[in-house]
C-alpha cells in the first residue's frame, strides 16, 4: 500500500472539503455567490461517504460559528484599522472603519455561512487516514 501523504488541516477547512477524508467537496457548487444554491450539499461526501447532516437540526448550531466569525472579523478590522490609520470620532475615523466593515461584512456573508458550517462539522467529524477501510459512525 503506497504511502498517501495527509491532507492540510487548514487548507481542507478553507477549500470546505470533507472533515473525515479532507478529499471531496462539502458542497454542490464552488461559487458561495450562487444564493440559490449556497447550502447545496449531497446528503453524504462522494469520496468517503460521510453524512453531512448528523441528526435533523444539526445546521442550527452553526449560527453560533458564524456570530463567532463575524465578531472576530470585526475585532480584526478594527484592531488593524486603529494600528494603521487611528481612530477618532472628531474626524469620522471610527465611522469610517464602522461602515467599511459592515458592508465587508455583508459582502462576505455567503461565504460565512458556508465556512461556519464546515468548522462546525469539523467540530464533531474527525479525520480517518483509513476512511477506505473503516466504516462511517452514525448517531442513528
Amino acid at each position: 500500500m503506497p504511502n498517501v501523504q495527509k491532507p492540510n488541516f487548514l487548507w481542507s477547512l478553507v477549500t470546505m472539503k470533507c472533515p473525515r477524508c479532507r478529499r471531496a467537496a462539502m458542497f454542490n457548487t464552488n461559487n458561495p455567490y450562487n444564493l440559490r444554491k449556497v447550502f447545496s450539499m449531497p446528503e453524504k461526501c462522494l469520496e468517503c461517504g460521510q453524512p453531512f447532516e448528523l441528526e435533523p437540526g444539526f445546521w442550527y448550531g452553526t449560527g453560533y460559528v458564524s456570530y463567532a466569525l463575524s465578531v472576530m472579523y470585526l475585532i480584526i478590522t478594527f484592531v488593524l484599522w486603529k494600528i494603521f490609520i487611528g481612530m477618532s470620532v472628531n474626524d469620522y475615523r471610527f465611522f469610517w472603519w464602522m461602515g467599511i466593515s459592515i458592508l465587508t461584512l455583508i459582502l462576505l456573508q455567503p461565504w460565512l455561512m458556508r465556512f461556519s458550517r464546515v468548522c462546525y462539522l469539523y467540530f464533531f467529524v474527525k479525520y480517518d487516514a483509513d476512511y477506505k477501510n473503516s466504516h462511517v459512525v452514525t448517531f442513528d
